[in-house]
């Protein structure tokens, strides 16, 4: 039964995740990667959201491993940077990265505050 969850989870996530990166990179005329950054910043907001909460673990597989884990990216986030290092937009591979890191880690704590305290 919890695969049945996850799998139901990332069948929403991963959708979503294409769908949201494509409209925001099309509202912006740059080769940083937004739409990735933005699905991954708030991935860490729900998850942290859930983990402050501390819901059943039936919405934890359904919303942390299945939604979130499709919504969420490592592998475009880590091919995107490289690209950009490799294009010559060195300056825009670090801030990526640093602003991914900091924004996921800064949307993953206020999650778990905001979540603790509903």
């Amino acid at each position: 039964m919890n695969w049945l969850l996850v799998a139901a989870g990332g069948m929403v996530g991963a959708p979503l995740r294409y769908l949201t990166d494509r409209l925001v990179q099309s509202r912006h005329d740059t080769v940083f990667p937004w739409g990735t950054l933005a699905v991954n910043v708030t991935g860490c907001l729900i998850l942290g959201l859930l983990t402050g909460a501390a819901p059943g673990s039936n919405l934890q597989l359904l919303l942390g491993a299945g939604l979130c884990g499709a919504l969420t990216t490592y592998s475009t986030f880590s091919y995107e940077t490289l690209r950009l290092a490799e294009d010559g937009a060195g300056l825009l591979a670090v801030a990526n990265i640093v602003l991914s890191v900091s924004a996921g880690l800064g949307a993953a704590f206020v999650g778990v505050w905001v979540g603790g305290a509903l």
